[in-house]
Parts: structure tokens; C-alpha cells; sequence
């Protein structure tokens, strides 16, 4: 059976809040809403504005978790004057997973890599997750989106190593590629199982640069914005923005992405996840 992705080509907050009302599946308790903070010097990360509408509705908790690399997010306290520098205290409430330690461990048993994955200790707080993704390019993955924030982004910074690492964190940098990918869809699978079905994902397909929010120092966007996708299934929203850009036949920029994309394998982590069962790669993309 395929799964259903709704997508427009209008990129406003009001389309977010508009879609995530058409797909009709209310998050609830106490939300988690996982998003970018942005690293500090990052021109292409969306904006607290830009979220605004959805997460007001949602009602819920932003969350975010420390890097595992030198810069203005790797510590909590620099990842907080981070958070505030970037506004998003102002608008909502906001909980570093991993603000203080130990880290909560989630078991993968049927990991390929991996078998077990560590996130901030706060998430045990929530009863729901949000996901919402800016769809771009990545130095390591080749592209970001709903499953590298399901993995990477709710690690915490021990946890985000030891993905790197495929399960040791001292080869961070070195381990073989397509083990870390795999081990990112393994991560991943811990968490959809954790929220099993309550979970929704919004990826947004604009300021698409080949470089992640994470890059204090990135490229300018190279593509034109494609729009908005919204699913419960993170494989086929993360396969469908895939097939976006492979069809944007007419974007100078898309060679640019695509080469990004494929000279790190990018869509083995779909792969891996769909093999998982974390999702579908067939899916009935619904235009609104």
C-alpha cells in the first residue's frame, strides 16, 4: 500500500499549518517539535517566523540536542545563547534533550549496524513528535531531511558520535561510509518505534543548498524553492522530495544538488530505513 504525501508549491507558514490540518492526524499530549536551531553564522536555516503558525497550533515543546562538533552548538550553554540569538525562545518554549546527562538509551535490536541508539534524556517527557525539516543538501549524508532529524537531530551529542562512528564514537570521521548511513536509519527506527504512530513530518523544500543548517560557512541555495511535503511516513516524504529534484529538469541548480546527493550515496539511508520497515518508498504524492 502506498503512503499518502501531500505536498503544495506554495511556501508560507499559513500552507504548513493548512497541510498539516488536511492530513487530519492530530498530534497529542506533550508534543516534541524537532526542528534546526541553525548554526550560528547559517544564512539558509528557517526562521522561528516561519514555524510560527504550525507549532502555535501543535501547542507543543520545541526540542533540539547538542552537536558532536566544534562550534556554537557542541555545549549546552553555547547552544543555548544559540537558541536565544536566533529568537526562538522568544516565541516559544524550548527543551535541550540533552541539556544535562545520562543519556537515554533505545534499544535497536534488529539494527543493521547499530544496536543501540542514544538521545537526549528528555525525550522520555513526550508523548507525540513533530518533525519539521528543511530539505537541503549535506556535507556527510548528501541530503537532510525527515530521517536525518529523526536520527543525527534527536541524538544527543555522545549519541550523534557514535551514529557517525557506526558504533564507535572514536571514528567519528573515519568510519565506512555506507555504515554510517545505515546506522542513521538504524537510529532512526528506534525513535519511529519509540512514538509509534505518533509521529508527523514536514519537509520544506526551500533555500535548498548543498551544504546542512549545520555549516556555519555554507553555500548559497543553488536550486529554486520547490515546496512543501507532509506525511506519517518519513521514508516516503524523504523519497519524494528526492524525486522533486530529480524532476526538476529545468533548475540549472540541480546538478549541483544531485552531485552532492549522490557522491555520498544519499539514498541509501531511504533505503536502509524502508528495509527497516520504518516506511514505504512507494508513495501517492497529493498536490494541494
Amino acid at each position: 500500500m502506498k503512503s499518502e504525501v501531500y505536498f503544495s508549491r506554495t511556501i508560507t507558514p499559513e500552507k504548513v499549518l493548512e497541510l498539516y490540518r488536511k492530513l487530519g492526524n492530530r498530534l497529542s499530549g506533550n508534543v516534541a517539535i524537532k526542528l534546526h536551531s541553525g548554526e550560528v553564522g547559517n544564512q539558509n536555516f528557517l526562521k522561528p517566523d516561519f514555524w510560527k503558525p504550525i507549532i502555535d497550533f501543535v501547542g507543543g515543546t520545541v526540542v533540539e540536542c547538542n552537536t558532536a562538533y566544534d562550534g556554537e552548538r557542541n555545549t549546552t550553554e553555547k547552544h543555548l545563547k544559540a537558541i536565544r540569538l536566533h529568537g526562538w525562545d522568544l516565541y516559544f518554549d524550548v527543551d535541550l534533550l540533552d541539556a544535562e546527562g545520562p543519556d537515554l538509551e533505545i534499544p535497536i535490536p534488529d539494527g543493521k549496524v547499530i544496536k543501540k541508539n542514544f538521545v537526549g534524556k528528555n525525550l522520555a517527557k513526550y508523548d507525540s513528535l513533530l518533525v519539521l525539516s528543511h530539505f537541503k543538501g549535506h556535507p556527510m549524508g548528501g541530503y537532510g531531511g525527515a530521517l536525518k532529524q529523526l536520527s543525527i537531530g534527536i541524538a544527543s551529542s555522545a549519541g550523534k558520535a557514535y551514529i557517525h562512528g557506526a558504533g564507535v564514537p572514536e571514528n567519528i570521521w573515519t568510519a565506512d561510509h555506507d555504515s554510517f548511513l545505515e546506522s542513521m536509519a538504524d537510529a532512526a527506527s528506534s525513535v519511529i518505534k519509540r512514538f509509534d504512530g505518533k509521529a508527523v513530518y514536514i519537509n520544506v523544500m526551500k533555500n535548498m543548498s548543498v551544504d546542512c543548517d549545520c555549516c556555519a560557512v555554507a553555500e548559497d541555495p543553488c536550486m529554486k524553492d520547490i515546496g512543501i511535503l507532509i506525511s506519517l511516513d518519513p521514508v516516503a516524504i524523504d523519497q519524494a522530495c528526492l524525486d522533486l529534484v530529480y524532476a526538476a529538469t529545468d533548475d540549472p541548480g540541480r546538478a549541483h544538488l544531485l552531485e552532492r546527493i549522490e557522491s555520498r550515496n544519499g539514498v541509501h539511508t531511504i533505503e536502509a530505513a524502508a528495509a527497516l520497515g520504518c516506511g514505504s518508498r512507494e508513495y501517492e504524492l497529493i498536490e494541494c
